[in-house]
């Protein structure tokens, strides 16, 4: 069956801020109360959809969450209004405040586990949002990703919007970021890998946690009655060493799997896993070691946070990475050596997605990969689907609602709640979503 994949790309929110609320994210520590540009970071992001639309590549947009979340912290006992809960939440408990401001939802990677109708058990795609149950901010996002997916794809007969699996410790699950599906064309029947950093019953004592369980990956597998399922251990040298999701090791497109040499805790029982699993085509494994790029390279550059896309009429994958990659000379190295090889990887772009970087999100963060057959396309919300007018519209929004300077401090500034709930009513007109699409808009 014809199908394709396209992308669904998180809008960065107006709070888009550097609070290093992610332990275990090297770039969100490092970065850690300094000054960010929602502005610039908004229509970064909005500039990376559009390249990818100009490609010839189906791109969405999944509007941003309402930050700072109200509901939240009034359910903390903070009382007033909307303005005084904020000052009384900074004041009592920062902590809270910060999570309650994050526009982490930015990460789309994180939205959802996605399986395609060629590998579901009722021949429909399946959406399962992410707890996020690790992170206090993150855990914050499932219901309103629910309500966004349900938007983006409403027609019930080709789609199934789960809710997130139940949010305790033991089913810690953060999405796409740990899951890669590899087949011999998007239509046809795939191997979808799913990587876990610990299971649920074990002890962990590391430094940094493992986010994804065994368990949570195989129910998301259960759930969707996803065929071809290969579940693997994430490396705990890698998560150790600052890869808080496997995607900042791996990537994978059709039947390529990129990935460093220390993804995996069992790189070849991993690898023969999946050609066990692969039927119809054979498994191509472009493995870097770590004398070519060391793990430290590879995470501050984000070669593997890189999409990789397989664009209309060309017979080579394209590595879609971040200037950073371009900016370091190892990682540099190791992409233009790959597209000057005869391999599966044919062509490297960079693009500038700094203000993201900066809080450890690459390209492939930014983005939810679904695949869609026509028909399914066709039945996706065509009102949130990247054109060259759509891209017209949000960058004229952006310049007129977000910030260029956001401090830390500023995150107090109870301006900020009617300037972001402005941003979000005039979106909600620009991609006809109506109202009471966000909490705010039903009180």
């Amino acid at each position: 069956m014809t199908a394709v994949e396209a992308n669904a790309d998180g809008l960065i929110g107006p709070t888009h801020s550097y609070a290093g609320l992610s332990p275990g994210n090297p770039a969100a520590s490092l970065n850690a109360g300094q000054a960010s540009n929602p502005r610039a970071a908004v229509l970064q992001g909005l500039d990376k959809m559009k390249r990818l639309a100009d490609l010839g590549l189906p791109q969405f947009v999944l509007p941003p969450h309402e930050r700072p979340d109200i509901p939240f912290l009034r359910g903390l006992g903070f009382s007033g209004s909307d303005a005084a809960v904020l000052e009384k939440a900074w004041k009592e408990a920062p902590t809270f405040a910060a999570a309650a401001c994050s526009a982490s939802p930015m990460w789309a990677a994180n939205a959802a586990t996605v399986t395609p109708s060629a590998d579901s058990g009722d021949g429909r795609v399946h959406f399962t949002p992410a707890n996020l149950h690790t992170n206090l901010h993150r855990s914050l996002e499932h219901a309103q990703t629910k309500r966004a997916l349900e938007a983006l794809f409403p027609d019930e007969r080709r789609f199934a919007v789960h809710d997130a699996l139940w949010p305790v410790a033991h089913l810690a699950d953060e999405g796409a970021a740990n899951h890669v599906r590899l087949c011999a064309e998007h239509g046809a029947e795939g191997v979808n890998l799913l990587v876990w950093g610990r299971d649920a019953f074990e002890p962990w004592d590391d430094p940094y946690p493992a986010r994804q369980t065994r368990q949570a990956s195989e129910a998301v597998a259960r759930r969707h009655g996803a065929s071809g399922a290969v579940l693997a251990q994430q490396s705990r040298a890698a998560i150790a060493g600052g890869t808080f999701h496997n995607d900042v090791v791996c990537v994978g497109a059709l039947d390529t799997l990129f990935h460093h040499a220390l993804a995996f805790e069992d790189t070849a029982g991993t690898q023969n896993a999946i050609r066990a699993a692969a039927k119809g085509f054979e498994p191509v494994f472009v493995e870097v070691s770590e004398a070519d790029l060391p793990l430290a390279d590879a995470i501050s550059s984000y070669l593997f946070n890189s999409m990789l896309v397989s664009l209309p009429d060309e017979d080579r994958l394209t590595l879609i990475c971040p200037t950073e990659t371009r900016d370091n000379a190892r990682s540099h190295a190791v992409a233009e050596a790959l597209a000057a090889s005869n391999g599966p990887i044919g062509r490297v772009e960079y693009v500038d997605v700094r203000q993201s970087m900066r809080n450890g999100g690459g390209p492939a963060c930014l983005r939810l990969r679904v695949v869609l057959t026509e028909a399914e396309l066709a039945a996706a919300n065509a009102d949130m689907r990247l054109t060259e007018g759509l891209h017209g519209a949000l960058s004229v929004w952006a310049a007129t609602w977000y910030r260029d300077v956001l401090a830390p401090k500023d995150l107090a500034d109870p301006a900020l709640i009617d300037e972001s709930r402005g941003a979000l009513d005039e979106l909600m007109g620009i991609l006809r979503l109506g109202s009471g699409f966000y909490p705010f808009q039903r009180v």
